[in-house]
Parts: structure tokens; sequence; C-alpha cells
């Protein structure tokens, strides 16, 4: 029976050889422990990769089963001034470490959340007690972070994990859980996921919790994502010069799998790139979704807006 537990946490890795992907970062890493000794580290890459895994194995690996009373983590998205570094991260900071290792180690996640005052702060903090810890920061997008404390951090860029990498994460998910999954929705998981292992977990857990055969089906329902195959007949449609049927259509997929018209502009934009027509065509279209996103983005009505996308595409297919 499936435990009722978040998968992200039940397969999270405590060790460097359990973890998936990113080989490069976790090798250097892996001397750092060794040595007892590291800079401060700068996690940058997007959401599901690794960054914050990767941190806990740190903190297991250099203080063992005392790694709880060396560690701290804060998600600076929920408290984004500047108290959280002047109260929680200097008291935390400036107190000595329990066991061999010199030094305890503050994990902030989201660190490109930090207002700029907080982040001035933190890197005051970060000086002032170097000898007593380590600091890894985690973010999506390390352009946010202040030039300061990016020059006192060695910056370790994770990626997307490969579609082999993917494949061995549900292979080692399908078998513990005693699930079976075909091939089409293997690929449909690699598709919606696009490297992101939290979202494969969730997808997995909440598929699995309907039914122990995985099927692509069930994988589009759960994670309310259209088959590429339906929205790509929706554009064919469209440029066969039937508006009506596109339009139809496009209302049907919205309304069953329940998207935005934001989520329907990244998927068709995928598409669009599958599309069998000219390539200043293609740019076109592409170039006239942009606009579409945009407008959908200040606050236009998406679904008019959406119409008026494949009105275009069926001027331009006549």
């Amino acid at each position: 029976m499936i435990e009722h537990l978040l998968w992200t946490e039940k397969y999270r890795p405590k060790k460097f050889e359990e973890v998936i992907g990113q080989k490069e970062i976790v090798s250097r890493v892996k001397n750092f422990v060794k040595e007892k000794n590291m800079p401060h580290l700068l996690f940058s890459g997007p959401p599901g990769v690794g960054k914050t895994t990767l941190a806990l194995v740190i903190a297991r690996e250099l203080y063992g089963d005392e790694w709880k009373q060396n560690f701290l983590e804060l998600n600076a998205s929920d408290e984004r001034g500047i108290d959280i570094i002047r109260v929680k991260v200097k008291d935390f900071a400036r107190t000595k470490p329990i066991g061999s290792v010199p030094f305890k180690i503050i994990y902030l996640d989201e660190a490109d959340a930090l207002t700029r005052e907080a982040q001035q702060a933190l890197r005051r903090t970060m000086e002032q007690f170097t000898n007593t810890c380590r600091f890894i920061l985690a973010c999506n997008y390390s352009s946010k972070i202040i030039e300061p404390i990016q020059s006192r951090c060695a910056i370790f860029r994770f990626k997307p994990l490969s579609n082999e990498e993917v494949k061995l994460l549900i292979d080692k998910i399908v078998k513990n859980e005693g699930l079976s999954i075909d091939d089409e929705a293997v690929n449909a998981l690699i598709e919606i996921s696009q490297g992101d292992a939290r979202k494969i977990e969730n997808i997995l857990q909440s598929s699995a919790a309907v039914q122990k055969n995985i099927t692509s089906e069930l994988i589009y329902q759960i994670a309310a994502v259209a088959k590429p195959k339906e929205l790509k007949e929706t554009l064919l449609t469209a440029l066969k010069g039937d508006f009506i049927g596109a339009r139809e259509k496009l209302l049907k997929i919205m309304l069953d799998y329940g998207l935005s018209g934001f989520d329907i502009v990244r998927q068709i934009q995928k598409e669009l790139l599958n599309l069998n027509v000219d390539s200043k065509k293609r740019m076109l279209f592409i170039d006239k979704l942009a606009e579409t996103e945009f407008r959908i983005v200040e606050g236009s009505d998406e679904f008019l807006q959406l119409e008026a996308f494949l009105a275009f595409l069926t001027r331009e297919g006549e």
C-alpha cells in the first residue's frame, strides 16, 4: 500500500551516490565535504532540479546524526525583509557548531526573493561570521542576487534533468511502489516535467492514488495538460481555414483540462515548432503568439485573445 507521504521527501537522496543528475556539481561539492572546508555556495537553476536536496545531502554528509543542530533552512520568499537577516540568521550564525566541523550551514532558499536591503545586510553577515558559519543560497535567477554576494560565493548552475535521468527516477519510483507504466506514459511525463523531478514525483503520486497502472491518458488528466495531438489538430484546423471548428476544439480543450489562457499559450508554442509549415510563417506565428501572451498577462480576456490568434492562423493559412 502506498504510504500517505509526499514522495518529494520520500525519495529525497540521503547520500551523494543517490543524487540523480548534476554529476559535475556533485563531484565538486564532494571534495569540499571531504576536506570539511567549503566557501559560501550559490545554487542557481530552475525548480525541481536538486538544489535543496544537494544542500541537505551536504549537511548529512558533514555532520552525520547531528546535522539538524548545525543546519538552518530558511525560505526567503516567506520573509523577504531585513529582519530575517538581523534576527534569525544572525542568532544562528553567531553560535559555535556541534561536532568536529568548524562551521554551521545556513541554507537560504529562494534568495532572489530577498529585497536589496536584506541582501546588503546578508553580505555584511557573511563577512562577520565566516569563522563559524557558511551560507548556501539557492535561487532561480542569479542575476537577482547583488554582485557583492555573488563574488563571495562559489556559483553552481543547475540544469534540468536529462531524459535519461528522468527515466531513472521514474523506474526507481515505479519499482519501489509496485506500479506499472507504459512507454507512452513515460514519454508524457518527460514532456510535461521538462526535467523537474518534483513535478514527476507529484504527478506519479497523484496518478498512483487513482490506479496502479499508469497510462498517458491518466498522466495528462492528473497534470491538467492538453494532449499535444489534440492541440496540433486545433492549429491545423485553423490553418485549413475552419475558424469555427478550431475555436470549438480549443474551447473544448480548455474546459476538459481546466486550462487557463496562459497554460494554452505555453503548449501552443511547443506545437508551433512541430508544425509542417514554412519557416517564415512559423516565425510569424510565434511572434503573434508572443503578442497574445503579453495581452493576456496585461489583463485582456484570455479566450478573446486566443480567438484572435486562431483568426490570424486561419487568415495566414488560406
